[in-house]
């Protein structure tokens, strides 16, 4: 395991909605699909592995949290996400319930 991946995977946490909402209103949240590894996602975003993040955009596995989600969310305050801190940005991943 990498240097990175092996920093990135220690500061994985759990983090309820409510939590995230401050960084939702700085426009800094990312919401990485189920289909990928949260690791990965970091890990592509702090190399600047562009050809894989524009590829993950592009079939809409990472994205900003859409008006539907953030309802859903808004409407569970204790939906629960794993998150990794990728400065500026906040990746998040839904925890299946």
């Amino acid at each position: 395991m990498s240097d990175l991946r092996s920093e990135l995977s220690e500061t994985i946490d759990e983090a309820e909605w409510e939590w995230l909402i401050p960084h939702v209103k700085r426009d800094a949240v990312i919401v990485v699909s189920l289909d990928l590894d949260l690791l990965d996602v970091a890990e592509a975003i702090a190399n600047d592995n562009i050809p894989s993040v524009q590829r993950w955009i592009d079939e809409q596995l990472i994205s900003k949290p859409s008006n539907q989600q953030l309802g859903q969310w808004n409407n569970n305050q204790q939906k629960r996400f794993n998150t990794l801190i990728i400065q500026p940005y906040v990746l998040v991943q839904e925890i299946a319930a």
